[in-house]
């Protein structure tokens, strides 16, 4: 197996505008990120994923690039962006870039050009179709945010395909002069310095022929099915990795929409050369039915055992995963999959355990580590996310829902909950700024912040500097090979994993009650790495684990 330097590495997500504001004007920004590097390298973090920084108008939250080698003047200039880079490889971190390549923004010179006329050089950016015999659009494809994927353009007579907003117009990658634009601005930065991508919706870059209707199934199957996985898409990807990625010291990560672990192989098996590891969505998606808001569907420990389980088999040896139980586009990992209330800090931490010891590479969203929480917004007035304002506008103006059910939804998993403001101490807005800030800061910030969880050594965040220091020292963590103990148990996840005679073994609780775990191994000899309780009660043959306890026991090695 190649020990890449990011296998072993912890990734911390920065969403920039949510997560300091040097310049309080209620924006975070690169400035912002500097304050906080010290910070970061004694969280024990080896890489920064910044969540898009370049030119944008910010119908998505940057996620519309206008300028993909610029960065957005409402997070800082150019010399801001070296002296964050400088600054981070500095301290021993390395930093990667959020690269959106499957479309761009409206305002981006390539589609304002490509709106001129049908024979304008930069037509064929982009993907355009003549109406429908009735007149409408030419399929039946839907945006990820709500309504048609097909925007009509008056001026020319045809429409133009977006899977997300109609801002952000899909690039046309079977044209080569994309690919190069796309290849270009890559090197730009890695010739900066940069330390890779990580790869924004990269599945659905190759579209299929002809464009044709989606079958009447669930959102998530057409995802797979007619705009992820297309066919020309992994030769684009071999050839992105043979120009660029493979001549840097650089690693791509891709976001694994529309991936699953029977076709995950076809994009991170090390012989294929194309992507260096991905993460899925099987695990963030696995209290959604189909579709964000609508059909929740209860926790189920058993279901996350068999997710795990079944894409640790999928790539074993051949491949690489990042472990993400939470990002930009997901609402609070705690208020998900723990319980943010009675047991608030016992299930932060107790989670962490089990993402840090699945195999593959950590990733942590911002604010994570002190446990931040959803957030209740009291009105759509207070909502910023485009996705959660198209349901809503959407589902009213249909009469489907009331308009306090429709919030409801978005307060449950809407992309705000992970958006909110970093919350730093307990000053106004919680130490991120002391402008009104771009989206409501969590009250609970009085309660939930660095500064109070600093000093107290039993913190979350003291919690997560001492476990990811740990993880380092054993490769057991990351790599070992599993076996699983308890499988069937709804309420216990417990496994051992051996790595060159390291053997481990990790037990976690997922309840509100005390449950009584049976163990084989000799546990007086065992040595207690992580306990997130100050108390472990237990004799020869079992462990009582508390409400959300974890443990990982360090084994006698192996001969």
């Amino acid at each position: 197996m190649k020990l890449s330097w990011f296998k072993k590495g912890t990734i911390y997500q920065i969403y920039p505008r949510s997560f300091n504001d040097s310049n309080n004007d209620g924006i975070g920004d690169l400035r912002g990120i500097i304050e906080k590097l010290d910070y970061l390298e004694h969280l024990n973090i080896d890489i920064l994923w910044l969540s898009p920084i370049f030119s944008s108008p910010n119908d998505d939250n940057g996620y519309d690039i206008s300028d993909y080698c610029s960065i957005m003047p409402e997070f800082g200039t150019m010399d801001d962006f070296d002296e964050l880079l400088r600054e981070t490889h500095k301290r021993g971190m390395r930093l990667i870039l959020d690269l959106v390549a499957n479309h761009c923004s409206d305002e981006h010179m390539w589609f304002e050009e490509a709106k001129k006329s049908k024979d304008n050089p930069y037509r064929d950016y982009f993907h355009w179709r003549k109406p429908s015999a009735d007149g409408g659009p030419p399929n039946n494809w839907k945006s990820f945010f709500g309504g048609s994927a097909w925007e009509y353009d008056s001026a020319s007579g045809e429409y133009y395909l977006h899977l997300f907003t109609k801002k952000q117009p899909d690039l046309n990658w079977k044209n080569p002069k994309v690919r190069k634009e796309i290849f270009d601005a890559m090197r730009f930065w890695l010739d900066k310095g940069v330390d890779g991508f990580r790869m924004d919706v990269i599945p659905l870059i190759s579209k299929r022929e002809g464009y044709p209707n989606a079958p009447d199934v669930g959102f998530r199957k057409i995802i797979e099915d007619v705009y992820a996985n297309g066919p020309n898409l992994h030769e684009y990807l071999r050839e992105m990795n043979d120009k660029v990625i493979s001549q840097y010291d650089a690693f791509s990560l891709a976001e694994g929409v529309g991936i699953d672990h029977n076709n995950a192989g076809l994009y991170i098996d090390y012989d294929r050369k194309e992507l260096d590891m991905l993460y899925h969505f099987d695990i963030l998606e696995c209290t959604i039915v189909n579709g964000k808001f609508e059909e929740a569907s209860p926790f189920d420990l058993i279901n996350m055992k068999n997710i795990f389980k079944k894409w640790r088999d999928a790539v074993h040896q051949k491949g690489w995963l990042a472990n993400a139980m939470g990002n930009h586009d997901f609402a609070r990992m705690v208020s998900r999959f723990g319980n943010d209330k009675e047991y608030w800090a016992a299930s932060s931490k107790m989670l962490l355990i089990m993402q840090a010891t699945q195999n593959g590479t950590l990733n942590i969203y911002q604010g994570d580590e002190i446990g931040m929480t959803n957030i209740v917004l009291e009105s759509i007035d207070e909502v910023k996310d485009v996705q959660s304002l198209n349901f809503y506008n959407e589902n009213i103006e249909n009469e489907k829902y009331s308009k306090q059910l429709a919030l409801e939804m978005i307060n449950r998993e809407g992309r705000d909950n992970a958006r909110t403001p970093m919350q730093w101490n307990d000053e106004i807005n919680g130490g991120f700024s002391m402008h009104d800030p771009w989206l409501k800061a969590n009250p609970n910030y009085d309660k939930i912040n660095v500064e109070l969880q600093q000093n107290d050594p039993n913190s979350i965040l003291n919690f997560y500097r001492n476990l990811l220091k740990i993880r380092k020292q054993y490769d057991a963590f990351v790599f070992g090979d599993f076996e699983e103990l308890e499988y069937n148990n709804p309420s216990l996840y417990v496994y051992k994993k051996v790595f060159g005679g390291e053997q481990i073994m990790v037990l976690l609780n997922f309840s509100n009650i005390t449950n009584t775990c049976t163990i084989q191994e000799e546990i007086n000899t065992a040595i207690v790495l992580i306990n997130n309780y100050d108390t472990l009660t237990a004799d020869q043959k079992s462990i009582n684990l508390e409400p959300y306890q974890g443990v990982v026991l360090k084994l006698k090695n192996k001969a």
